[in-house]
């Protein structure tokens, strides 16, 4: 797999990172398409709610004796049969999150990784230090690095630094995100995404846990058959 330049904040090159082999693997859309679902899905507040016949106002007094006035039995005003009366089936309060399993997550995010390599939205920097607090600097940084109008930082979290943290929190269209809590949804919803080298690194060895042992011997296979 090819390198991929780190730069400091000044867009100087002061090295190269090895890219790992799964990320030379295709871009997988449905799964893409799968994992921004449920993370939209977990998003959503579920506090839609209708009033049943139990909840609307009215007595629930039968208004007329159920046999002998030539009229249809009735039982009570609440009836979802009447004017103002209770809703039949309407939503209630709920939860629209569900299990989504770690492999196919992980999976999405290789996708969403490779997608970005592909068409040069990443950007590898040794470090995130400046020497001061101060968004001035960040916003300066970004825009000598070309981010784009909308950036995604992603930080390891042993590195998570205070003044990281106070200078890119007002930052328009920038958000910063921990490299074990990123989600492909966060990276295809930015135009552009920088790394610390540290983060990449640390994300790119929990990918290499969730590798297809299939795939992985069928690359071998191949390889071997090469030689």
């Amino acid at each position: 797999m090819a390198n991929i330049n780190v730069v400091s904040l000044a867009g100087k090159k002061v090295g190269e990172f090895e890219l790992a082999d799964l990320f030379s693997q295709d871009v997988n859309d449905a799964l893409l398409w799968e994992s921004v679902k449920h993370y939209r899905a977990a998003l959503r507040q579920g506090t839609a709610a209708t009033k049943t016949r139990k909840n609307v106002s009215g007595s629930g007094k039968k208004l007329w004796k159920q046999k002998g006035t030539g009229r249809a039995r009735i039982g009570s005003i609440r009836s979802p049969l009447w004017r103002s009366g209770g809703t039949v089936h309407g939503p209630q309060p709920r939860s629209y999150e569900y299990a989504f399993p770690q492999k196919k997550l992980m999976g999405a995010l290789r996708s969403a990784i490779s997608s970005k390599i592909t068409e040069g939205k990443i950007t590898i920097v040794e470090n995130f230090d400046v020497a001061e607090a101060k968004t001035k600097l960040y916003r300066k940084a970004l825009d000598t690095l070309e981010a784009g109008k909308t950036t995604l930082l992603v930080e390891s979290s042993r590195k998570l630094d205070e003044k990281l943290y106070l200078g890119s929190r007002n930052l328009q269209g920038v958000e910063l995100v921990l490299s074990s809590e990123v989600h492909p949804y966060d990276l295809l919803r930015y135009e552009h995404a920088v790394f610390s080298k540290d983060a990449f690194e640390a994300l790119q060895d929990t990918l290499k846990k969730f590798v297809s042992k299939r795939k992985h011997a069928e690359k071998n296979a191949a390889e071997s058959e090469v030689a």
